[in-house]
């Protein structure tokens, strides 16, 4: 539906139209309807712009839609209107079709929004806002934007510096939706197949919803989630068979730490500056978190040491892992040592996920210790130890850990719950439904 069309709607207050709202159209008809909550509780009543970015198929466009109609709704005709940034593709147009947006508003109007999604399909798109808050039209209006590349959220300060109001949070990372409502909405249906669903779908609201339907997630979704990431690479200027070298690469090292410069030979790329750019990228699509050796001594990031590469959207690694996994059944297929890699990919989304939700900083790299003799694979701020197992552990097998790390807990996710005074055995699915999490990250260094 045409970009006019749809705001002289809103204008007239009139929200009878399907086509209006085509995600909304399509929830009604799903059976698995799930609660998005990504820190964003309510919309703020005061003006400023807010910076909402996450992966493609997550749920930002239904959670748009939803937000135009409830402010329509609770606001009245002509205080919520739509632009969509991969129709403008231009800052110049960005900025005039905003201009032409803002006498619409009613004059005594409590609110007045304006919604942009896909935003980061503009090229330098903070200059027409930077333009329109300067010159003062923005000072009575809300702009919420949305994008699938997260860049804006780690260079925030840099893309509108003192132009974002004075609202207590601007920045949000549009999160996977958590296993908690998955559970709650699916695990009836899906039983003891709950947990492994959650692992393959990464918490796409969509890929959830075919997997309790259907037990498998279909081609077409597998389908969005290659052409999102493939398309932001080629606008990038960036190669088609360098990117899926590169996650290739990634697969196979799984939670092996590597330097970038054996990660550029073995995807076949001209150097380590190169294999940076790429993991950047992905890292701002929300898809790769690196992983730095901890100092424990001076509690920071080694950044000069080889890493590990998480992946963060699991949907990246069931779309191009050579196994083909559709159904949880399939997973159960890969050796134990590979479900075991996954295991700590979940783990590392879940983190990624609720740091986002606790407004500390978004896509920071992670990190783990290790010696000549152990390994643990998450540490949160030196307070937090968490190693990841696949299969069943005992207290015995790090018996070390007190010696090493004196009066500190060590949380073991593995099969078999257990409990001493330094070390306590969780489930993953318990790990999943609990709020173990600290609220500070430690610094990196070169």
């Amino acid at each position: 539906m045409q970009l006019n069309i749809i705001n002289s709607k809103l204008l007239e207050g009139d929200l009878n139209i399907p086509e209006m709202f085509p995600h909304l159209a399509l929830l009604k008809e799903s059976p698995y309807v799930f609660k998005i909550n990504f820190g964003l509780n309510e919309l703020p009543a005061e003006p400023g712009i807010l910076l909402i970015r996450g992966a493609r198929q997550y749920g930002k466009s239904t959670w748009l839609e939803q937000e135009i109609y409830n402010t329509i709704k609770k606001f009245g005709a002509g205080t919520a209107f739509y632009l969509n940034g991969e129709y403008l593709l231009e800052a110049d147009k960005l900025e005039l079709a905003i201009q032409d947006l803002l006498p619409l508003f009613p004059k005594n109007a409590l609110v007045k929004r304006i919604f942009i999604d896909e935003i980061t399909a503009i090229p330098n798109w903070e200059i027409a806002l930077k333009r329109l808050a300067d010159s003062g039209k923005l000072s009575k209006i809300l702009i919420i934007t949305t994008g699938s590349k997260a860049t804006d959220l780690r260079r925030g300060a840099e893309k509108l510096p003192g132009r974002k109001g004075k609202l207590p949070r601007t920045t949000f990372l549009f999160s996977p939706i958590s296993y908690k409502e998955f559970h709650r909405v699916c695990g009836k249906k899906l039983g003891q197949k709950t947990l492994l669903s959650y692992l393959i779908s990464g918490g796409s609201p969509i890929a959830c919803s075919e997997l309790a339907a259907h037990g498998i997630i279909p081609e077409y979704v597998i389908e969005l989630i290659h052409d999102w990431i493939e398309g932001e690479i080629v606008r990038s200027g960036r190669s088609r068979v360098a990117l899926s070298n590169t996650i290739n690469s990634i697969l196979h090292f799984g939670s092996t730490p590597v330097g970038q410069a054996k990660l550029a030979r073995e995807s076949g790329l001209a150097n380590n500056t190169v294999a940076a750019g790429y993991i950047e990228l992905l890292n701002d699509l929300g898809c790769i978190c690196p992983a730095y050796p901890w100092d424990q001594h001076k509690n920071i990031l080694i950044l000069r040491k080889p890493c590990k590469y998480h992946i963060t959207n699991l949907l990246l690694a069931i779309t191009w892992h050579k196994s083909r996994i559709r159904r949880p059944e399939e997973f159960l297929q890969l050796p134990e040592q590979t479900q075991g890699i996954w295991y700590e990919w979940l783990v590392s989304q879940e983190f990624q996920r609720r740091e986002a939700m606790l407004q500390n900083k978004i896509l920071m790299p992670q990190a783990f210790w290790q010696n000549k003799e152990h390994e643990i694979d998450f540490i949160e701020n030196g307070k937090t130890f968490i190693e990841v197992k696949r299969g069943k552990c005992s207290p015995l097998e790090f018996s070390w850990f007190a010696r090493q790390f004196p009066k500190k807990t060590l949380i073991v996710i593995n099969e078999k719950p257990f409990q001493t005074d330094n070390i306590r055995g969780i489930t993953l699915e318990d790990f999943l439904l609990e709020n173990i999490w600290t609220t500070t990250r430690v610094t990196p260094t070169d």
